[in-house]
């Protein structure tokens, strides 16, 4: 049977070179819309020190395993690039080439292919060549100056920000930008996507404000980043937090109303005023739990909501009502997003072990992939 049963991706064939971070979520976002994702896994791993059955970004994927050291290596993967739409590989610039596994190679066995790849840095300039990871990506791209209190450092987002809103994100639009034109055309092509040049787009709008006046360059001055009193987050009774974002005037009313500080509504239009008002917020939500804040916000338009760890948020009740999260073979974990009225994403399979589908893939590829030494047929 073939991988791909729902999504409005169903029939495209991407072939994903082993590695970690961004590339394994891209494919994985791929998986989810429908796509029959083959990983190309390496024997010993890719480096990521996780037992593969709880490596939730495998999931929706078959894994050949392959050694590209091997002699080979090589020649079956281009066999499988051949048969492939998109191919994925997120090596440091000039290792797929190489490997023999490098976009000339590929695509001048499938002119088709649209050759996706995936670095920090990008394919060229100073730092092309060097290791990285996310908190530098966005470092440079002044993205992580962003965050923080303006009194200490800036903090590290996890690898959300770079590796994948810069990094994933962008490499999947541009795979299937580049798809839509190679079955337009019948050319396929590279696609750099680099999570440097991602996260700086992602700051557009902040450099049109910053443009027109609208923003100042340092941290926690304006009104998204922790300047203003009504958008950032609170401490609570039980010290847990509460987030508020009643940026428009309509939704402040109604936050002030229900915290009990009505009388100092007025002072949001006066910056002066946003220290006094900072101290009488704080102080309200200090009074009580986040569960009680959370019932009194419940429902309303006051743009309040309760700061939930990873464990909590599935037990959210708009989050569980909407299936936002799944339980999959006992590992609960993200739904396929975004959702299709007509090619629903789904949960197929559960995170593929390395090597598992030599055959299966084998077969619905038409390509032959030879044994590894210890593995079983």
């Amino acid at each position: 049977m073939a991988a791909t049963e729902s999504g409005p991706l169903a029939g495209v064939r991407v072939l994903e070179l082993a590695g970690i971070g961004p590339g394994p979520f891209a494919a994985m976002l791929l998986a989810d819309l429908g796509a029959d994702v083959v990983r190309v896994d390496r024997p010993g791993g890719p480096g990521l020190h996780i037992d593969p059955r709880f490596d939730v970004t495998n999931r929706n994927k078959r894994s050949v395993l392959i050694d590209l050291k091997d002699e080979q290596g090589p020649s079956t993967v281009l066999a499988l690039a051949e048969r492939a739409d998109i191919l994925l590989e997120g090596y440091r610039p000039g290792v797929a080439e190489r490997l023999g596994v490098g976009p000339e190679d590929c695509l001048a066995r499938n002119p088709r292919l649209v050759y996706g790849r995936m670095t920090g840095w990008g394919q060229h300039g100073p730092l092309a060549h060097t290791a990285g990871h996310d908190l530098g990506y966005i470092a440079v791209t002044g993205a992580l100056g962003l965050t923080g209190d303006p009194e200490g450092p800036p903090y590290a987002p996890a690898n959300l920000l770079g590796d994948y809103a810069g990094g994933s994100l962008y490499l999947v639009i541009g795979v299937l930008a580049a798809l839509h034109h190679a079955r337009t055309t019948g050319t396929g092509q590279v696609v750099d996507a680099a999570i440097v040049d991602g996260t700086a787009h992602l700051t557009a709008m902040l450099h049109g404000m910053l443009a027109a006046g609208g923003w100042q360059d340092r941290r926690g001055a304006n009104l998204l980043d922790g300047g203003a009193p009504f958008y950032g987050t609170y401490r609570t009774a039980d010290g847990q937090y509460m987030a508020v974002g009643a940026l428009e005037e309509r939704f402040w009313a109604e936050f002030t109303a229900r915290l009990g500080i009505g009388h100092l509504t007025a002072a949001r239009s006066d910056p002066a005023r946003w220290p006094e008002l900072r101290t009488a917020i704080a102080e309200r939500f200090a009074r009580h739990t986040r569960d009680h804040w959370t019932e009194v916000f419940a429902g309303s338009d006051a743009c309040v909501a309760p700061v939930l760890s990873l464990r909590e948020a599935p037990h959210h009740p708009h989050l569980a009502e909407r299936g936002t999260f799944a339980e999959h073979q006992g590992i609960t974990q993200p739904a396929p997003a975004p959702r299709f009225s007509v090619t629903p994403g789904a949960l197929r399979r559960p995170p593929a072990q390395p090597g598992a589908h030599n055959a299966e893939v084998a077969r619905d590829w038409g390509a032959g992939i030879p044994q590894q030494k210890g593995q079983q047929p």
